[in-house]
């Protein structure tokens, strides 16, 4: 199997994705997706991004709204105008001025175990 690491995606704004999302590689949003998305690299959210539903991914830099839970293996940025209803389970987080955030926060080592306890309940980590 080809590593696909590398490879970039993009749904772009106005564009309307009903379902879950998996990839192996980078992705861009700026449109909607309602469902499940899930990166092995970043995710990138700009400003008119919309996810109803988890996100998943090694490192990713929110500007837009997510209704749901956000899980980073390493870094995750709320930018300026992120909105965040859902928990957030990371190593390492950055929010700027001006980002909302509703819910609760793990980090560092106790993301950690949180993650391991919790990853046979978590319907995006089963979801292959």
């Amino acid at each position: 199997m080809e590593n696909n690491h590398d490879s970039n995606n993009i749904i772009g704004k106005g564009t309307l994705l009903k379902g879950n999302l998996n990839v192996p590689g980078n992705i861009r949003l700026e449109g909607k997706v309602v469902g499940n998305v899930k990166s092995k690299s970043k995710i990138a959210c700009g400003e008119t991004s919309f996810i109803e539903g988890n996100l998943v991914a090694q490192n990713a830099e929110i500007a837009g709204k997510v209704n749901g839970k956000v899980k980073i293996s390493e870094l995750l940025i709320l930018k300026a105008s992120a909105v965040i209803n859902g928990d957030i389970v990371t190593e390492k987080l950055i929010i700027e001025s001006g980002s909302s955030f509703n819910g609760g926060c793990v980090m560092g080592e106790k993301a950690d175990r949180k993650e391991s306890e919790n990853s046979s309940k978590d319907p995006v980590e089963n979801d292959k």
